[in-house]
């Protein structure tokens, strides 16, 4: 009996091993196919890769997740540029030579798939409709109509009288912009892009972004699939968010201009630079409400990564001091910030700034790299014409104009 007892158990024992392991494999796939959506997982990072790109008038330079494809623009027109395989596999043209108001407005990867979004803005060609008025038809003026059987008594006759039918001209949004998703396979493949548009909806304020003007800023979750961005027309900006269903809402407050965005890679909270007439504040967005991060006039929202939020301090177009407080899913109005470094380095208009997967802080313009890694400061300097750091702070891209063509180099950034 205790033989057989002991066989029942080991099999058992045997049965839960093979289920956990299936499990866990599972799991595994699932997470693969999901992709890293928290920011837990490290982006990969590229040997040092060389390619000649043709075109020697290139702008917005972003490479992939993957740092396979390189997304830029070229005299109006959107080109992904396959690394591995060295050449084009996509363009999106502008449907006009001369209106550099249409075609791509702009564009951006995914922070952790091989995914472009980009918007794109044509001529609207019905934005004059003319409707046909409903036909109608009115009361005449009331006449006295005789009997014919006795002349004497008259009956009050009314007729309807038709009206012809009107028509009248409706005008919309001179201009359409989309939003568009295109998906690319793994660079060895010979799969065409995935081009997909993605229709706003048209009862919930699309023709503002349409009307607008200039799309400047635009960040996503990932998470959540909540897009923001800023228009601008002329000196007035809105603030608006577009959510899973594409329905978009503005968000601005009266007389509120943003200056720059960064979205929380765990809980989808927006955290902006808000300016209110006079007032400059860092402030966090999420469910609807906002939360005061930092009221000093001087700080300025820098990224967001790994459950920190890194705040700049400027001042005379110097960052002086970086701070941080807790990315936490309960935003809590003037939370307590601590200082991870004090300096000077110079940061103007053309300086960008973004927190690398490590929590190092990039700091660049297009002479020299500024990295501060737990409170310390290093510098790298460019050697190209024009050059970028990618999103995760992994790698340096470096382009030198070679006739007609670009040369490109990528290579690791290290301090």
């Amino acid at each position: 009996m205790k033989k057989k007892l002991r066989i029942l158990l080991v099999w058992i024992f045997v049965s839960l091993c093979f289920q956990f392991g299936g499990y866990t494999l599972l799991e595994n796939k699932i997470q693969k196919v999901m992709g890293p959506m928290d920011g837990h997982s490290e982006p990969p990072i590229a040997p040092q890769l060389k390619a000649t790109i043709p075109g020697s008038e290139l702008t917005n330079i972003q490479v992939s997740y993957a740092k396979d494809y390189l997304a830029y623009s070229d005299n109006g027109t959107l080109k992904i540029f396959n690394l591995k395989k060295g050449k084009v596999v996509f363009e999106k043209k502008s449907p006009s030579s001369t209106d550099q108001t249409l075609g791509v407005q702009i564009y951006q990867w995914l922070p952790d798939r091989n995914i472009l979004l980009y918007f794109y803005a044509k001529k609207n060609p019905n934005q004059v409709t003319t409707v046909k008025v409903p036909f109608k038809s009115i009361p005449s003026t009331p006449s006295i109509e005789p009997k014919t059987e006795d002349p004497n008594h008259a009956k009050i006759v009314t007729k309807e009288v038709p009206v012809e039918p009107k028509y009248e001209k409706r005008y919309g949004s001179p201009q359409l912009t989309e939003l568009y998703s295109l998906e690319l396979s793994n660079s060895d493949e010979d799969f065409a892009p995935d081009d997909r548009i993605n229709p706003f909806d048209p009862l919930s304020g699309s023709e503002e972004i349409s009307a607008a003007g200039k799309i400047e800023k635009f960040v996503v979750a990932t998470s959540t699939n909540l897009m923001y961005l800023t228009v601008t027309k002329e000196t007035k900006q809105q603030f608006m968010e577009i959510d899973i269903n594409k329905t978009v809402s503005t968000l601005s407050k009266a007389k509120e201009h943003i200056d720059n965005m960064a979205i929380s890679d765990r809980f989808a909270t927006l955290y902006i630079d808000s300016k209110v007439g006079t007032v400059q504040q860092v402030v966090a967005l999420s469910d609807g409400k906002r939360q005061v991060i930092s009221k000093n006039a001087n700080d300025r929202i820098l990224g967001v990564r790994k459950g920190r939020v890194y705040i700049g301090e400027v001042v005379n177009h110097q960052l002086v001091k970086i701070k941080t407080t807790a990315d936490l899913e309960l935003i809590k109005e003037n939370p307590s910030l601590k200082t991870e470094w004090h300096g000077s380095i110079p940061f103007n208009e053309k300086v960008k700034a973004l927190i690398g997967a490590n929590g190092q802080i990039v700091v660049y313009d297009n002479q020299t790299v500024s990295i501060i890694t737990d409170g310390h400061l290093a510098e790298v300097k460019f050697q190209g014409d024009e050059n970028y750091v990618s999103a995760d702070g992994s790698e340096l891209i470096q382009l030198t104009k070679q006739g007609t063509s670009t040369l490109l180099d990528l290579q690791p950034l290290k301090p």
